[in-house]
């Protein structure tokens, strides 16, 4: 039977819950166990696809095309998963179910109400998660006390009656904040959290306690003490060196055993060698020299808005056993060119509007004519295409029909079957398609295979008609969809490194099997730096 562990989050938002959940998954498997996880997100949009990074962070899209919170891109890495729709749940979902099902007559006459009818929707959610699983983790997006998250815990709440106590765990990651005037760590606030979470019905098994410095036995007591939990069940997790030190700092307090033990589960194994070397490896690689990699965006002021693919290039750096220092170069700044010329390697990477697209077409003209390696993804690919056409091919004005839709030469040009979409929400291209790479080009080289699957989230595409003219002038489309006739990869031939990718490598790269493409692109950044 499959237990479940409910991670809720109080006083204040972005603790690090998912690494926290993440984390736990990552120990229990450790011990053998199937584990499984899901992020319970209580806005009503019926998924990410809509906001912007500023709003939310990046957008991390699944094998199946699900556009999700970016801590689903932590659940992969950690656990090395790959997730699904089924892996998360938006308040937006449970709401357009249950009325679509009270407009067919679904609910034979009854008053539709949050409580029984949401709530069991979610609950349905939750077993279907668990199918098949040891154990499933559920995070609860916010904090305990937002009303929008209140179904979400209610449903939470009543599992555990649907069930046997041994059956449902709840953990809550709360915070303890540090006042430098005194030089203390304030316990007051976890009390509140703990106590909001009593209102609604819960009474947490373990506090997680997250800090700037190590709580003190005396904290600890006290945090014990007032929210009525085991002392020994009060963890500690301050700041730490690195997102993947967490598990570590989790272990070393006994926390996969304590939640075995309440769960009522044994293991004859533990198997955690794997991530000892990665973490033995990163924490190397973070004393060796270092390759400066510049990434020309729009969204730099949010760092989360590229957190999946910083994670790339960091786990490609870890690979070469070298360090990534990121520089973020607003595209709009006048010193921009002056930056690039200070970088190893340039990533241009994906992103919507027009905002901008003028500087990342100059900076990959900067990488093209200074032998900079460059890889530029969905956008970034775009813009390698259009400087291509105005500057080598002498297409005066070429552009993508999505920022002018009156160019003469529409080189990345709307999909057919997106001309008439008018909904904007899950209607891109998305999810995994595959990609054939022909022989003796530097994709073949770096992938070491003919055939992949990638994740796409995208309208536009490069304008297959101008393809025979690209390859006349040296670049060339190494990655085809055969079945859409539709390129995914173009690389220039006299160029040390330089490729554009139609999808989005970063979402599948993980800490124990770094993506290739960026194992490959920061060893031509090593080289490029070697020679400078």
């Amino acid at each position: 039977m499959t237990r479940y562990i409910f991670v809720t989050g109080g006083v204040v938002s972005s603790l690090g819950k998912g690494i926290t959940a993440a984390s736990i998954g990552r120990l229990l498997k450790a011990h053998g166990l199937t584990v499984n996880i899901v992020k319970c997100d209580p806005y009503i949009n019926v998924d990410a696809g809509t906001m912007a990074p500023f709003q939310h962070g990046e957008v991390f899209v699944t094998d199946d095309g699900a556009e999700t919170d970016l801590d689903l891109g932590y659940y992969e890495r950690f656990l090395g998963l790959d997730t699904t729709r089924v892996n998360i749940v938006t308040a937006g979902q449970i709401y357009q179910a249950v009325i679509a099902r009270e407009r067919e007559g679904g609910y034979l006459g009854q008053t539709v109400q949050v409580i029984p009818h949401i709530t069991d929707e979610i609950k349905k959610r939750f077993l279907r998660a668990g199918e098949g699983f040891d154990i499933t983790i559920i995070e609860i997006g916010g904090t305990v006390g937002d009303i929008e998250s209140l179904p979400f815990l209610e449903a939470a709440r009543q599992m555990r009656p649907d069930r046997t106590r041994n059956d449902v765990l709840y953990l809550h990651v709360t915070l303890v904040p540090y006042l430098s005037a005194s030089d203390e760590l304030k316990t007051k606030p976890t009390q509140h959290s703990v106590n909001k979470l009593r209102e609604i019905g819960i009474d947490p098994d373990i506090i997680v306690c997250r800090a700037e410095k190590t709580l003190s036995r005396e904290i600890k007591n006290k945090i014990a003490l007032f929210t009525s939990v085991p002392k020994e069940a009060v963890i500690d997790c301050p700041d730490a060196q690195s997102i993947y030190d967490v598990p570590f700092l989790l272990k070393k307090q006994g926390l996969d055993e304590q939640i075995m033990m309440l769960l009522r589960l044994r293991s004859g194994k533990w198997d955690f060698d794997e991530w000892t070397d990665f973490v033995k490896k990163l924490k190397e690689a973070a004393c060796a020299p270092a390759v400066r990699i510049a990434i020309a965006g729009k969204y730099t002021k949010l760092k989360d808005s590229y957190k999946s693919l910083v994670e790339a290039v960091n786990h490609g750096a870890i690979a070469n056993g070298v360090k990534a220092e990121f520089d973020y170069v607003d595209v709009e700044d006048k010193d921009c060119r002056e930056r690039l010329a200070q970088a190893d390697g340039l990533i241009v990477p994906g992103g919507f509007g027009d905002r901008g697209i003028e500087g990342k077409i100059a900076a990959v003209r900067f990488a093209r004519e200074n032998k900079l390696p460059f890889l530029g993804i969905c956008l970034g690919m775009q813009c390698a295409v259009v400087e291509f056409a105005r500057n080598v091919l002498g297409y005066k004005g070429a552009h993508s029909s999505e920022f002018e839709p009156k160019t003469k030469y529409p080189v990345v040009d709307l999909l057919a079957a997106q001309k008439n979409v008018k909904d904007k929400g899950g209607t891109m291209r998305l999810g995994s398609y595959p990609c054939s790479i022909k022989a003796g080009t530097l994709a073949r080289e770096v992938y070491g295979a003919a055939e992949i699957r990638e994740r796409h989230r995208h309208r536009y595409e490069f304008n297959h008609k101008y393809a025979a003219a690209y390859e006349k002038k040296g670049m060339r489309v190494s990655g085809m969809n055969k079945k859409l006739n539709l390129p995914e990869m173009v690389e220039i031939k006299k160029h040390p490194w330089f490729m554009g990718v139609q999808f989005h490598p970063e979402f599948k790269s993980k800490p124990l099997t770094p993506h290739p493409l960026f194992t490959s692109f920061i060893a031509a950044a090593v080289k490029n730096k070697k020679k400078d």
